[in-house]
């Protein structure tokens, strides 16, 4: 493996393809003994700076049924019987992701990211009867349920250090170009979403075996 590959990972987890993205990534990285850097973001404060047209398109496109829309869920439901995991589309969506993201780096300084993140991710996108991640008791039993103490969780979304470093995640994706979630990073290489991943494989793969 060359030395210092990594990966750096930016995600919010309020977009299904991210959801794909994440799940699929994770053996991807192992198996190439690649390390993740998870970088946790708000969504929403990037489209706000850079792509503000993606409100107005997917008002446009979520309004009327459309040949485009049916293909937009199939391919969804396509994506995820390959990653192996349930998709369905919450009642509410989007749903306020800001304190479940900055739980998410709270969850990393307890070494707990990955099944916190995925336990989000499914509570949101899996079909359940409890997608709302906006509600603190939501939250806070995501949390107790991998390991992170849900009070301590709680306390960290209203911690100024965790609202600082999340917006220092987003604002550093937007100054590295980067326009949505998933975006990912080999050095200063961006890939964008979930289907470019084997694209992502391919760049580590050469990576690790340089030199």
């Amino acid at each position: 493996m060359a030395k210092g590959t990594a990966l750096e990972f930016f995600y919010d987890c309020s977009s299904p393809w991210t959801y794909l993205a994440f799940s699929r990534i994770l053996p991807i990285c192992e198996s190439l003994r690649v390390h993740i850097e998870w970088r946790p973001i708000i969504v929403g404060g990037v489209f706000n700076e850079v792509n503000q047209g993606v409100y107005s398109g997917r008002e446009q496109f979520l309004s009327a049924d459309s040949p485009k829309l049916r293909y937009y869920f199939k391919d969804l439901a396509d994506w995820a019987r390959l990653a192996n995991i349930t998709l369905a589309w919450p009642t509410g969506h989007p749903i306020n992701a800001v304190n479940a993201m900055r739980g998410a780096l709270f969850a990393n300084d307890q070494g707990k990211l990955v099944p916190y993140s995925l336990a989000v991710f499914k509570a949101y996108w899996g079909g359940g009867s409890e997608t709302n991640i906006a509600d603190p008791a939501v939250l806070a039993r995501l949390g107790a349920s991998v390991g992170v103490d849900p009070d301590a969780l709680l306390a960290a979304t209203k911690d100024q250090h965790y609202k600082d470093r999340l917006r220092a995640n987003t604002d550093e994706l937007i100054a590295r170009g980067g326009f949505g979630s998933p975006t990912l990073f080999i050095g200063e290489d961006m890939y964008f979403g979930n289907d470019r991943l084997e694209l992502v494989q391919a760049a580590l793969r050469s990576a690790t075996h340089a030199g």
